[in-house]
């Protein structure tokens, strides 16, 4: 099988066997394992995109990898009170934020500056009528 760019499903079922074929080799050539990955790599990029995590849950996440409780995290939002805002969704990330996680996490920026899925809510007092 040659080389090509993908166009069709037919052509990324094609490319999987043959990966698959290059795989099960005993000495399979790397170059063409290299080629035939990035093929298909681009291919599920393209048709299968996966859509980058929520801010929240990523943090979430660092937290539970990094074995973190919410107080660890009070260096990078400020304070007790801002953590639990934040991750109650009742705050959003500020930029000092966003970068203080990204500095010290290691979470990428992209993720935290993005729109969460779930909105935020607002407490009742700051939803309060002015009154004229």
């Amino acid at each position: 099988m040659h080389p090509k760019v993908l166009k069709s499903t037919r052509d990324y079922k094609a490319a999987l066997a043959h990966l698959e074929a290059l795989l099960d080799q005993p000495s399979a050539d790397e170059a063409q394992l290299e080629l035939w990955s990035l093929l298909v790599e681009k291919y599920e990029e393209e048709h299968f995109p996966i859509a980058a995590p929520d801010p929240i849950d990523a943090i979430r996440f660092r937290m539970e990898q990094e074995n973190l409780t919410p107080t660890d995290l009070q260096p990078y939002l400020q304070s007790k009170s801002k953590v639990s805002e934040v991750m109650n969704r009742k705050r959003p990330l500020s930029l000092s934020m966003i970068r203080a996680l990204h500095r010290g996490l290691h979470i990428p920026a992209e993720i935290l500056v993005q729109e969460p899925a779930a909105p935020y809510y607002a407490s009742k007092a700051k939803c309060r009528k002015r009154r004229s």
